[in-house]
């Protein structure tokens, strides 16, 4: 763990723009991000990497989607916590990654200002 405390963050997004967005706010909250991938094999690796406390997750992702990212980091990785942040938030789509073990599902376009408080919590409930 960090020795300041902060929380560590890792942003798998298909969309640099959106990476680029959520680094600044994230940063401006005092938090720590350890590293962004746009496929889903690059953000598993990325992720077992790097060990962060929180993964903000797209459902869309470069070739594949986001699901693929939340099941193969849970079963190796079971303390990282999840906070899906996608355009896609159908009812269906919240179900699923919530049920699969996220902790908060944002809708983008609605909830884009919650992000950084919805880490911060998903944070402090990773970090022992």
């Amino acid at each position: 763990m960090i020795s300041s405390g902060s929380i560590k963050v890792f942003l798998a997004d298909d969309s640099r723009p959106i990476r680029e967005r959520v680094n600044a706010m994230l940063g401006a909250a005092h938090m720590d991000v350890v590293g962004e991938a746009a496929t889903p094999d690059t953000c598993i690796a990325g992720i077992l990497d790097s060990h962060p406390d929180v993964v903000v997750l797209d459902v869309q992702l470069e070739g594949g989607s986001g699901l693929q990212v939340l099941k193969a980091v849970r079963s190796a990785d079971p303390d990282v916590a999840f906070v899906v942040f996608s355009n896609n938030s159908a009812p269906g789509y919240r179900k699923r990654y919530l049920g699969e073990g996220a902790v908060r599902f944002l809708d983008k376009s609605t909830e884009f200002d919650q992000l950084a408080q919805a880490v911060a919590s998903a944070g402090r409930r990773s970090v022992h």
